[in-house]
């Protein structure tokens, strides 16, 4: 994994969430909803702590089972091997907080470690990032003990296709369930996290983003939520369609627009004459708002994918087209750079004050692949 770039070492916690008030939309025969989520934060200190695993060996089993990654030999890779830079139990720092929190939401079918680059670093800078697994959904979550419960949408899709009616009920239902499962964990997690962690996050300054349908679902979730002050979303259309540049089927946070800042990042080529969905929020918008895309990236761009698979594809001796394939042609230390100067960027001005000396006002040097809407 990247190394960090902020100031702090990081701590992780794990937490399994029960929503004992609705029977799991998914598995009927389930009486209440149970979610996983890692819950990063800024550390004392790392020394003497364990480095987290990004995927334990049960989800990583699913994760290789469900594999979205383009030609690439999932059986190949030891996914349960990558150890993160979050050192599990540390201290959390306390001179410094309380911090700023937030929730980041995966891709559909993706779990919730997939953006462990991300979060990892925005905790190293001084917030609390709640990585949220959303059950039957993720390829799969593994919870305490060793149980490990696998995604029913690739059925489901199977089960709806191909009558357009059944799979854009089918794309509604899972936001709508994600934005159900985001909003039980603002309301749980105060409750639910450690004794000598109760302290740190200040879920008055409350943030979101997520990649693909995380993104989708930060945006909703705003929209639905006013407890969330500002959304990022990262490669993620605002309509129950399939495919970006389709218009149509609007979701009511495209329809209505938002009051509250938010941000868009794109891969090559989606930018708001490009995606209806992301033209109709912007119109219906009335807040602070600001888009761009990365010349060269990819959807999965925007995941661990742009560290992993270069890597992966080097060991490995797979072609450069499977790079290319997923990631893009964007230099993958640039991407990550930029992604996490651009998201940092925007939480800072809106959840802390902080000034972004023009980053988020238009081209910049330091970042030359990014082009603003």
């Amino acid at each position: 994994m990247p190394g960090l770039s902020g100031p702090y070492p990081v701590g992780t916690v794990s937490l399994r969430l029960v929503d004992g008030s609705r029977p799991d939309p998914w598995v009927t025969s389930r009486p209440y909803r149970e979610l996983m989520v890692d819950v990063r934060y800024p550390a004392r200190t790392a020394a003497g702590y364990r480095r987290a695993p990004q995927m334990l060996p049960g989800a990583a089993a699913g994760f290789t089972a469900l594999n979205s990654l383009s030609g690439v030999p999932a059986d190949r890779v030891d996914w349960a091997a990558t150890r993160t830079h979050a050192r599990e139990g540390a201290p959390a720092e306390r001179r410094s907080g309380p911090f700023p929190v937030l929730l980041y939401s995966p891709g559909a079918g993706d779990p919730r470690t997939l953006g462990t680059t991300l979060c990892d670093d925005l905790a190293s800078r001084g917030y609390v990032v709640v990585a949220v697994d959303h059950t039957y959904d993720a390829s799969a979550v593994e919870f305490p003990g060793g149980r490990v419960e696998s995604s029913v949408l690739p059925a489901e899709y199977d089960r709806a296709y191909p009558d357009p009616g059944r799979i854009t009920a089918l794309l509604r239902k899972a936001i709508t369930v994600r934005v159900a499962d985001t909003r039980f964990v603002l309301d749980r997690l105060p409750r639910a996290l450690p004794r000598a962690l109760c302290d740190t996050p200040d879920f008055d300054r409350l943030g979101m983003f997520g990649q693909s349908a995380g993104g989708f679902t930060a945006m909703q979730t705003m929209h639905d939520d006013p407890r969330i002050a500002a959304a990022a979303d990262l490669d993620g259309l605002l309509a129950h369609q399939q495919e970006d540049r389709t218009p149509g089927n609007l979701s009511t946070v495209a329809a209505d627009g938002v009051d509250r800042p938010f941000l868009l990042i794109g891969k090559d080529g989606n930018d708001l004459r490009t995606v209806p969905s992301w033209q109709a929020v912007w119109q219906h918008s009335h807040g602070w708002h600001r888009g761009l895309s990365l010349r060269g990236a990819e959807h999965a761009t925007y995941t661990d994918a742009v560290a992993l698979v270069p890597q992966i594809a080097r060991r490995l001796r797979l072609p450069r087209s499977t790079v290319v394939n997923n990631i893009g042609t964007i230099a993958p230390r640039h991407a990550i750079d930029a992604e996490r100067a651009y998201v940092a960027a925007f939480f800072d001005r809106w959840l802390r004050g902080r000034d972004d000396h023009g980053l988020l006002e238009g081209p910049s040097r330091r970042h030359p692949e990014a082009r603003f809407f």
